[in-house]
């Protein structure tokens, strides 16, 4: 199974995620991380920015480099976490109780992050890279924890079908611009006024498909997936923005894409 996540981060992006995985589970970002991403983000709309989540991501990613791949599975999954696999998704505790780390990790990184606006949920969405060279796609929600700390309740990932070509060699001289420098930030308007934000727009699911939708606490952020009849895994988050409901990103995985 190919349970997610990018493409390779350059210095810039590594750099960030230097003080992540030590102890027996997942540490805040730092300051100095949070600055660095802020600085990535600042084009994103409103006031907060989600820096939080991209470090939390970085830092994931980087303890299943150092401490293996369910490992880190195990730090950053929140109670009753569920990951989204060929069959549609299940519990993810039970099944990571019986699994050991592979020699390498796969490695990942955001290029989205959507967030409600009191900050309790986010929508992270990016790519992947397997040991052996190959990339995919992954979709993760993200909860705010009593302490403060995020860890995920939902994933799902898989590999592009079929696969890009091998990308080109970097030339001396380039300009290069890496993952993080391309993270989207889009931050939910809050409610003004005391007028409740209204219901997202209704979706809808194929007669034979199995399907869920959630909603922030705050009502501004909703993530939802879907298991086609065909075995297509389907993943998405709305975020309601300046008086309207918008679709943040959406990600559909076809059959073959899992392993």
């Amino acid at each position: 199974m190919s349970a997610r996540r990018p493409l390779i981060l350059l210095a810039a992006g590594a750099a960030l995620v230097a003080a992540c995985a030590g102890g027996s589970g997942p540490q805040k970002p730092t300051r100095q991380e949070v600055a660095l991403i802020d600085r990535a983000l600042a084009g994103a709309p409103g006031a907060a920015q989600p820096s939080t989540i991209v470090a939390t991501e970085l830092a994931f990613a980087r303890a299943a480099r150092e401490r293996g791949q369910w490992t880190a599975f195990r730090l950053y999954a929140a109670p009753g976490a569920q990951l989204h696999g060929a069959g549609g998704p299940f519990a993810l505790a039970p099944w990571l109780a019986e699994q050991r780390d592979p020699p390498e990790a796969v490695q990942w990184a955001p290029r989205a992050v959507a967030i409600s606006c009191d900050g309790a949920l986010a929508v992270s969405h990016g790519r992947t890279r397997e040991p052996d060279g190959r990339v995919g796609r992954f979709l993760t929600v993200w909860e705010r924890q009593a302490d403060g700390a995020y860890r995920f309740v939902y994933d799902v990932g898989g590999l592009d079908v079929p696969q890009p070509p091998p990308r080109q060699q970097i030339e001396e001289g380039n300009i290069v611009v890496t993952a993080l420098d391309a993270v989207q930030g889009l931050i939910a308007s809050c409610p003004r006024g005391g007028v409740p934000v209204p219901a997202p727009p209704p979706i809808t699911v194929g007669e034979e498909a199995r399907a869920d939708a959630r909603l922030s606490r705050d009502g501004t952020l909703r993530w939802r997936w879907e298991h086609r009849a065909d075995g297509t895994r389907f993943a998405a988050a709305d975020y309601f923005r300046e008086g309207r409901w918008l679709t943040a990103f959406e990600l559909a995985l076809p059959p073959g894409s899992a392993e």
